[in-house]
């Protein structure tokens, strides 16, 4: 039995002559000219290749799709400062050391700027001191009836010239923000949140947008400079360079911290400069110096507030698991972002809640709110939720080593927590106290019978927290696999 061949401009199964409409529109033109012939060729392979490369573009997105679908996904909430993002740091350091250690320069840069500004703040008290010594001076009458004024400040000259040569280094951070985060020149913070309670003006953080890409910009300014610190002059670039001008001024930061009288103003004043997030002041004498290099602690310690909602997406390098796909939302804390969180209820496996044991400290956005209180309620909400019935629920009772300082301090959990009554201040009674509010608002609260899930934790000690880590990964692992009916 003979066989037709078959050809693009004919159909096997249609007769010479038929009157078929789209046999009649590919029949080529039977005048048509070589030329026409060639054109009409090209044009049909370009729609081809076309077709083609949509055909591939579906397909990818369909299996990037299913990929998605697959991959497991962490929400991360929690008030502003609670270690969000410090957890999301111990995360890639944990499971993703590669990536991570891949952005070493932009975080180098962060570091330097959380340096500076614990600095603008040490400056900013030792001013108060001043002001006020000057304000209320101590009045002396001389053997001759003349009145002689003194400053009851114990700061001196000695200060004041410090304080002098560091100012340059406030100019480098004011400059940084604006170059390195020009985009939050145009962000307004709004009058008040959605309970009508007003938000302070201005940003005092170091601070970027979601998804701005603002690792890349910090890399490509910073790079450059740093490229050949060692071997030129000084020049006027240096002084926009804060590794140099750090570098510069070591020996000022130093001793100026390290002072028994400045140390002695902040105590009366009650600062703790130390238990502020980024706070770099006790290792200045290492990062400022022209060969600085951060270390994997120095990155998960840095202070970066996130502006809106960010996702990571990053692949197990190690563990049970490796090659499965682990996406994790970083979310804005403050009160005026947390209308936002919704949308990421969805579809998420779990949550990391984290709960710092601040029993002593406001609210930035509302100082008539005790952030240990906005946390427990925050924690009820979440926990009700019928979104998230189905939901992996992990707390995170976060700066422990805070929590020690202060109790240490001899700092009293009643005058804040009046139900804490006359248990013990220490930290085994205060953290059962607290921890046992939480599971029983999880107990009562939640939808269906689930399990409570809690870690004490120090997100900044890389290595504890590694641990606990490795141990909430399986978890969230098996929790997954068992519902897609892996295991």
């Amino acid at each position: 039995m003979s066989t037709r061949p078959f050809h693009a401009n004919h159909s096997p199964f249609l007769e010479t002559g038929t009157d078929d409409p789209l046999a009649q529109a590919l029949r080529p033109p039977p005048d048509e000219s070589p030329d026409e012939r060639a054109r009409r060729e090209q044009e049909a392979r370009e729609a081809s290749r076309i077709s083609h490369e949509i055909d591939e573009n579906i397909q990818e997105s369909r299996k990037a799709f299913e990929r998605r679908k697959r991959a497991i996904k962490i929400l991360l909430l929690g008030q502003a400062e609670s270690g969000k993002s410090t957890t999301l740091k111990n995360f890639q350091l944990a499971f993703s050391p590669q990536h991570f250690r891949s952005e070493k320069l932009a975080w180098k840069t962060i570091i330097q700027l959380n340096l500076i500004r614990s600095i603008k703040q040490l400056l900013e008290v030792l001013e108060q001191e001043w002001t006020e010594g000057q304000t209320a001076p101590k009045v002396v009458t001389s053997t001759n009836g003349a009145t002689i004024r003194f400053s009851t400040s114990p700061l001196t000259d000695t200060h004041r010239r410090i304080r002098l040569r560091l100012l340059p280094l406030l100019d480098i951070e004011e400059e940084l923000t604006k170059k390195l985060f020009p985009e939050i020149n145009g962000f307004k913070v709004p009058d008040k949140v959605s309970d009508g309670t007003a938000f302070p003006p201005g940003i005092k953080e170091v601070c970027v947008r979601a998804g701005s890409g603002w690792k890349g910009v910090l890399s490509s300014l910073i790079g450059d400079d740093d490229t050949d610190k060692n071997n030129r002059p000084n020049t006027a670039e240096d002084k926009n360079n804060p590794t140099t001008m750090l570098a510069m001024c070591r020996d000022d930061i130093v001793a100026l911290w390290e002072d028994p009288i400045v140390q002695g103003v902040l105590k009366k004043r009650g600062v703790r400069l130390q238990d502020m997030p980024g706070f770099f002041l006790n290792d200045a004498a290492r990062i400022a110096t022209l060969n600085y290099e951060p270390t994997d602690d120095d990155i998960v310690r840095a202070r970066l507030r996130t502006l809106g909602v960010e996702e990571h997406r990053f692949t197990m390098e190690n563990g049970a698991y490796p090659g499965s796909e682990w996406y994790i939302y970083d979310v804005g804390g403050s009160r005026y972002m947390r209308p936002h969180w919704i949308p990421y209820f969805d579809d998420v496996q779990a949550i990391i809640f984290l709960a710092p044991l601040a029993f002593n400290l406001m609210l930035e956005e509302d100082p008539k709110v005790n952030r240990l209180e906005d946390s427990i309620s925050l924690w009820r909400e979440i926990c009700k939720n019928p979104l998230l019935a189905k939901t992996t629920l992990i707390l995170f009772l976060n700066k422990m080593d805070i929590l020690q300082a202060t109790l240490a301090a001899g700092i009293r959990v009643q005058k804040y927590v009046p139900s804490y009554g006359d248990q013990p201040n220490d930290v085994q009674h205060v953290v059962k106290y607290f921890r046992d509010k939480f599971r029983g608002y999880h107990k009562r609260l939640s939808p269906s019978n689930r399990p409570f899930y809690w870690h004490e934790t120090s997100v900044v000690d890389t290595k504890a927290t590694s641990v606990i880590l490795i141990g909430v990964r399986e978890g969230i692992l098996r929790a997954h696999l068992q519902s897609v009916n892996v295991i």
